[in-house]
């Protein structure tokens, strides 16, 4: 599948206007385009299980991915341990094809790290004759169109193929297809420290000393935080990750201090169940961070409303409210910010989707992911019907399709492509039908680094399946 670098992509007629086509030349436009690929967005656990898929289903397509290796985004984090074993990591479909190949699972019992699971499963998996050929690394998506349509043409619309604009070594790449699934993830794409969610020019300059995401702070990252005062915002299982890890850090380096930041009206709201969570790590989490917060060694402020970060004589401060009250934090030397990412939708501002306002996810899956109601466990299942767009056969799937909301699970993941896949090779029995059935408490993102040590890491993308 090759990139269609000489097509006349910006003709323009002076002084037209939309005509209809003829029935007869719609239908061959419709025809011409089923031989067209798919283009999936992004090589990650989601966009490789769409390449299983489609390849199951007997449908064409290539894979754009702006890492130079699929699974780029997971090996950031690759330090991480999942909490959930890898048989609730795989996708039915990669799994059969990898075995077809002679590929010999991991212990499906274990918990993998984010870099095995790179290693053992999207790498093997994406390394298949039926895949590598079409997969494309070091190819990042800049937009994506009608063709010779832009977004306020309607007429003969959804009879023309997309055209996929894209950056490779620096050389535009355009690529015909005749479906689009975005793929692309929200990871790299964080909410700023502040409260408001919206990004300051302080903050952005500040940006060597503050962390988005999930440090390594044991090994890689270990100098940056020794001996440092390091604050933590959040709340959430990443934020407690961090936290645990700083004070295991602190344990060696004893001048490290620790401060939690969140906006929650009291720490205990943080802990869970503890001994009475129904999952187990989960509990040890919040008990482990219970324990380091009672003997000291985490200084916690709640609730606080960062307004901004500035830099200061001695590192940088904060200027917040607590209770009603200006409260400014000073000699802070990094911060982890742990506030949740967001969608970027720059790529396809040129088609026409439905986005839910608040939750920026797929309009018709946000009253089912609504973080205000659900957990990640009480997540039903969905596919086509409910991840379609106004502009026909373009799909975001994925965590990207949950937007801002933090209840999405890899499995649901799955089911969505799984859909999808069957619906564009006109199976629609199948596309219709749900093959994902999820615990009412499903492993959201938890997980415990090492059964008996102070490190407990997280990942966002794990589940566990009935």
């Amino acid at each position: 599948m090759k990139p269609i670098n000489n097509i006349p992509l910006n003709t323009v007629s002076c002084c037209s206007t939309e005509t209809n086509s003829s029935p007869v030349n719609m239908k061959e436009e419709v025809n011409k385009n089923r031989h067209l690929p798919v283009v999936i967005i992004g090589g990650g656990p989601i966009g490789l299980a769409a390449a299983a898929h489609l390849t199951k289903q007997g449908q064409p397509f290539i894979l754009l991915e702006a890492g130079s290796q699929v699974g780029a985004n997971i090996l950031t984090w690759k330090h991480i341990r999942l909490f959930s074993p890898w048989r609730y990591n795989i996708d039915k479909a990669a799994q059969a094809l990898l075995e077809h190949h002679g590929w010999i699972s991991p212990n499906l019992e274990t918990l993998p790290t984010g870099k095995e699971l790179v290693e053992q499963y999207l790498e093997p998996l994406a390394n298949i004759a039926e895949i590598k050929p079409y997969v494309l690394v070091n190819t990042k998506v800049l937009s994506i169109t009608r063709e010779e349509t832009d977004k306020m043409k309607t007429a003969g619309r959804e009879n023309k193929p997309f055209i996929v604009y894209a950056e490779k070594g620096g050389v535009l790449q355009t690529y015909k297809a005749r479906a689009i699934l975005d793929a692309s993830g929200t990871w790299g794409n964080p909410n700023p420290v502040n409260s408001s969610g919206v990004w300051l020019k302080d903050e952005q300059v500040l940006k060597e000393h503050i962390f988005y995401g999930i440090p390594n702070v044991s090994e890689k990252e270990k100098d940056r935080y020794a001996d440092k005062r390091v604050a933590v915002v959040g709340s959430g299982h990443s934020a407690i990750n961090a936290l645990l890890e700083l004070a295991q850090l602190q344990e060696t380096y004893p001048k490290t201090e620790i401060l939690w930041i969140m906006r929650k009206p009291k720490v205990e709201d943080a802990y869970g169940g503890e001994e009475k969570d129904a999952l187990a790590a989960r509990g040890a989490l919040g008990s482990r961070i219970h324990h380091l917060v009672d003997s000291g060694k985490v200084e916690v402020i709640t609730p606080y409303r960062i307004h901004h970060v500035t830099a200061s004589v001695n590192g940088m401060k904060m200027i917040g409210n607590q209770n009603e009250q200006e409260k400014i934090l000073s000699n802070i030397d990094e911060i982890i910010v742990n506030a949740g990412n967001r969608p970027d939708f720059t790529i396809i501002s040129e088609l026409r989707t439905s986005i839910d306002s608040i939750t920026e996810s797929v309009k018709d899956l946000a009253p089912l992911i609504d973080p205000n109601l659900h957990s990640c466990g009480t997540v039903r299942a969905h596919g086509e019907e409910e991840l379609r767009q106004p502009e026909k056969d373009f799909y975001i799937v994925g965590a990207k399709s949950y937007g801002r909301a933090p209840t999405f699970l890899m499995a649901t993941g799955y089911e969505q492509v799984r859909s999808i896949s069957a619906a564009l090779a006109g199976d629609y029995e199948s596309a219709r039908r749900v093959e994902l059935d999820l615990p009412e408490t499903g492993v959201c993102s938890i997980n415990l680094h090492q059964e008996n040590s102070c490190s407990t890491v997280v990942t966002v993308q794990t589940v566990v399946v009935k």
